[in-house]
């Protein structure tokens, strides 16, 4: 069957040349706007927003990102409002990343879509009819939920949805759905306590 764009055929979750000049166009300038991001003054508010919009044109109202950052695309990742985002934010977004609202990312967080085949005669570089050399990954999308929070050091791997109100404990490898309103702590991460009313802080005035 006829391949559609390789930009397409990534999206749609299936084996894609990375090399494809399309692709390498826009990582490039998405890592661009990442350096540029990271080299702005935390004090330029009005700059380093400017450029948070172009990176990320789908991104609501509030968004709060510490940096540095680094994004593979940006343009693939939906992010909700009032979201904030700790140092080292890292989001590898050849598959789509959804991110609610009201979400919490601490330091060195990673949302990880790309993959890569099992077998080596699948995954090893190989060259092209041009000599150019290039290999075979492919994506699977990251859903995060509303009102969720992530520790530091957690990574979260395609494929994976995270229910809404979720903690997900600092160190954490995500390699499965986490269902909504849960603690998942571990590597691999596993939910070990569901979060209700009892966990209401002993200050819980102050947040009324």
């Amino acid at each position: 069957m006829p391949r559609a764009s390789e930009r397409e055929e990534m999206l749609a979750g299936k084996l894609y040349n990375p090399a494809d000049p399309e692709l390498v166009a826009l990582r490039d300038k998405a890592a661009d706007l990442c350096t540029r991001f990271n080299a702005t003054s935390r004090a330029d508010h009005a700059t380093r927003n400017a450029i948070l919009d172009e990176l990320l044109p789908g991104h609501g109202k509030g968004l709060d990102v510490l940096g540095p950052i680094f994004f593979d695309y940006g343009c693939n990742t939906t992010i909700g409002e009032r979201v904030f985002a700790n140092f080292n934010f890292t989001v590898l977004d050849c598959n789509p990343v959804t991110i609610g609202d009201d979400v919490l990312f601490g330091p060195n967080v990673s949302l990880l879509p790309p993959m890569h085949p099992l077998r080596w005669q699948d995954r090893n570089v190989r060259q092209a009819a041009d000599g150019s050399m290039y290999d075979y990954e492919y994506g699977k999308p990251i859903v995060i939920g509303s009102n969720c929070w992530f520790g530091g050091n957690v990574t979260v791997i395609g494929g994976v949805t995270i229910g809404e109100g979720c903690v997900i404990g600092a160190g954490s490898v995500v390699t499965r759905d986490i269902p909504p309103h849960t603690v998942a702590v571990g590597n691999p991460a596993r939910p070990i306590k569901e979060i209700t009313d009892k966990d209401a802080s002993v200050l819980q005035y102050y947040a009324q």
